[in-house]
């Protein structure tokens, strides 16, 4: 496989998407930005249409979840892909919009940010939704110290200095995005945010929607807690 080349790189971290994935790659492509499916491991002919869509496209063996598919995306630009300079992390589902890519990577190519995190108007979010991030903003703007207005979208850009901040990260579901947030944030690296529309098609059960919002607070305040008690040792230290 010949490695793609461009200065703007979309990573597209796709599990059994067929339905929406060529529309992704054509909107991607169409803003000018080179597409990358990492398919992780997918039953259905999502890699097939990605790359008669145009994508290049990276396959897992087996299921290994969404921060695992980023880490195939980035160590491949990284390794094998010349002169990339940002990059874009978009689901293939169609959530968000590819066509809006362009406005998340503007702040990075006027080199006012790093990285930059798309936000929702949560006036059109599903109220379990619209709770649990309410509550997950809440706890990661406490712990870091920071006013973010979304911090669990899963539409960002970064350059090359936040991506290689982030590359080792691996957690997956909704831990990804802070995972990468809070490392941005304690590189002291710019992080900037634009508006992004975003379309649900299924709004998560009350058990599942439990489960899931516990396990993100908890890295929320155990990672903010690690992250505070640093602050206070490194100014002793001064």
């Amino acid at each position: 496989m010949k490695p793609p080349t461009g200065k703007d790189v979309a990573l597209i971290p796709a599990h059994n998407e067929e339905r929406t994935i060529t529309e992704v790659v054509t909107k991607i492509n169409a803003a000018g930005i080179v597409p990358v499916v990492i398919d992780d491991a997918s039953t259905d002919k999502t890699a097939e249409l990605a790359e008669k869509s145009g994508a290049t496209v990276l396959r897992h063996s087996k299921n290994l979840g969404k921060g695992e598919a980023i880490k195939t995306g980035l160590n491949f630009a990284f390794k094998r892909m010349t002169g990339v300079q940002n990059f874009v992390f978009i689901d293939a589902d169609m959530q968000y919009d590819p066509a809006e890519a362009a406005a998340l990577l503007k702040p990075l190519k006027q080199r006012d940010a790093d990285l930059v995190v798309g936000f929702r108007d949560w006036s059109i979010v599903p109220f379990r939704h619209r709770l649990g991030n309410f509550v997950w903003r809440t706890a990661f703007n406490f712990m870091f110290g920071t006013k973010m207005k979304d911090t669990n979208c899963g539409f960002v850009a970064m350059n090359r200095q936040a991506a290689l901040a982030v590359k080792d990260i691996a957690q997956g579901g909704y831990i990804l995005e802070n995972a990468m947030l809070a490392r941005v944030v304690e590189s002291g690296l710019r992080v900037h945010q634009v508006p992004v529309t975003v379309s649900y098609r299924q709004v998560s059960g009350v058990g599942r929607g439990m489960r899931v919002g516990g396990g993100v607070l908890l890295f929320i305040l155990k990672s903010g807690l690690k992250h505070r008690l640093g602050r206070i040792i490194n100014r002793k230290k001064s």
